[in-house]
């Protein structure tokens, strides 16, 4: 098996409400969505280049998906400064339940938030 250059190369946030989830999302980062049903969910796409190798993901909502602040950790791409996303957040609907931190060693900037549906999500920045 052939070595990945990316630890992730696919993810999907688990929503109730797409329309909700893709508003929020698309508020916070300024950017637009691409939707589409597929095996019976609703899905909505955070930007991506194909062929790029880089990870991507989208908002799915489905029977098998259930919002959740418990589950696995994902960090978003808030580049250049994650406190330009974070000032968008309570505006869309969300909480910050971490501001802006130093992470240490040069490793940037984290902070989490709760989004519309529940889930809590890290952002990380250099700057």
């Amino acid at each position: 098996m052939k070595a990945s250059t990316n630890s992730i190369n696919w993810f999907e946030i688990s929503v109730a409400d797409i329309n909700r989830a893709a508003s929020f999302y698309s508020t916070i980062f300024d950017i637009t969505m691409d939707r589409q049903e597929m095996m019976g969910m609703h899905m909505a796409f955070f930007p991506w280049e194909n062929g790029s190798g880089k990870a991507n993901g989208a908002l799915v909502q489905g029977d098998m998906y259930v919002p959740s602040a418990d589950g696995v950790k994902l960090y978003l791409n808030a580049d250049p400064d994650l406190q330009v996303v974070l000032d968008r957040i309570q505006g869309a609907g969300g909480q910050i339940v971490m501001a802006k931190t130093a992470i240490g060693d040069g490793l940037g900037y984290m902070a989490f938030f709760v989004d519309t549906e529940g889930n809590v999500v890290g952002l990380h920045s250099n700057a």
